[in-house]
C-alpha cells in the first residue's frame, strides 16, 4: 500500500468497510469517533450500506471518504468502493483505501500488544486470504490465497487474528487466536502507510472465469 501523507489528517473522515460479511461505516472527526454502526449481514450489502451512511450525523458527509480494497466479497469489495466513489463525486470529497486484512492486523496489536501478526480470512473455494505484519502494521509477508494446510505450514507468527484464527491455530497446534473482522470504527488503529490513493480492488486471487484467448473475465 503506498503511503499518502505524512501527517494525520484534521478533518472528517467517512470510513466504509463492507469486504466482508460484516458491514460497518463510521465518521470520524480528526481520530475522535463521531458515530458509527457495525452489522453482521452475511448479504444484503447494498441495501444496507446506504441507510447505514445516511443515518450518520450529516449524512455521512466528509471531505475525505476512506473505503476497503479487500480483499473478501467480490459484491461486498464492489458495493463498498461504489459508494465511497459516487460519495465523493457528489460531495467532491478525497477517496483512499486500505486493505482488510491491514485493519484485522491493526485491530490484533491493539488487543496484543505491538508483536507481529497473522492474519488468516475465509477466501474463495476453500482457501485463506493470508498475510503477515511486522509489529510496526508493515507488510512482512505478502497477502496470497492459499489452502489452509499450507497456510497453517507457512505462518510463523505467534499470534493469528481473522475469521479462521481459530482454525489455523487448531491445524497448526499452537500459537493464539483471535477470531477478528473488520471494522470501521477501529479505523484510527491503522497506521498512516496502510492508506493508499489506488483504489482498485484487492481481490487476492486470479479470477475464476476466463474470456476466449485467455484473458482473464469479471470477478466475481
Amino acid at each position: 500500500m503506498t503511503e499518502t501523507t505524512a501527517e494525520p489528517f484534521s478533518g472528517r473522515t467517512l470510513v466504509i468497510d463492507s469486504a466482508t460479511e460484516a458491514c460497518s461505516v463510521a465518521l470520524f472527526d480528526g481520530d475522535t469517533l463521531l458515530a458509527g454502526d457495525f452489522r453482521m449481514l452475511g448479504r444484503g450489502h447494498a441495501e444496507a450500506l446506504v441507510p447505514m451512511i445516511a443515518a450518520l450525523p450529516d449524512r455521512g458527509r466528509a471531505p475525505r471518504i476512506v473505503a476497503a480494497l479487500g480483499p473478501g466479497s467480490f459484491t461486498g469489495v464492489r458495493v463498498g468502493l461504489a459508494a465511497a466513489r459516487a460519495l465523493a463525486l457528489a460531495w467532491g470529497s478525497n477517496v483512499l483505501g486500505y486493505s482488510t486484512l491491514a485493519m484485522i492486523a491493526a485491530i490484533a496489536r491493539d488487543q496484543a500488544g505491538a508483536v507481529p501478526v497473522g492474519v488468516a480470512m475465509t477466501g474463495g473455494h476453500g482457501e485463506w486470504f493470508t498475510e503477515g505484519f511486522a509489529a510496526d502494521g508493515s507488510t512482512s509477508r505478502p497477502l496470497a490465497s492459499m489452502r489452509p494446510d499450507d497456510a497453517a505450514a507457512r505462518m510463523i507468527e505467534e499470534v493469528v487474528a481473522g475469521t479462521q484464527a481459530q482454525a489455523l491455530v487448531g491445524l497448526r497446534a499452537d500459537g493464539t487466536a483471535l477470531a477478528l473482522w473488520p471494522d470501521a470504527r477501529a479505523f484510527p488503529l491503522l497506521p498512516q502507510a496502510a492508506l493508499s490513493a489506488d483504489t482498485r480492488p484487492l481481490y487476492g486471487r486470479a479470477p475464476d472465469a476466463r474470456l476466449p484467448g485467455g484473458l482473464p473475465g469479471p470477478q466475481g
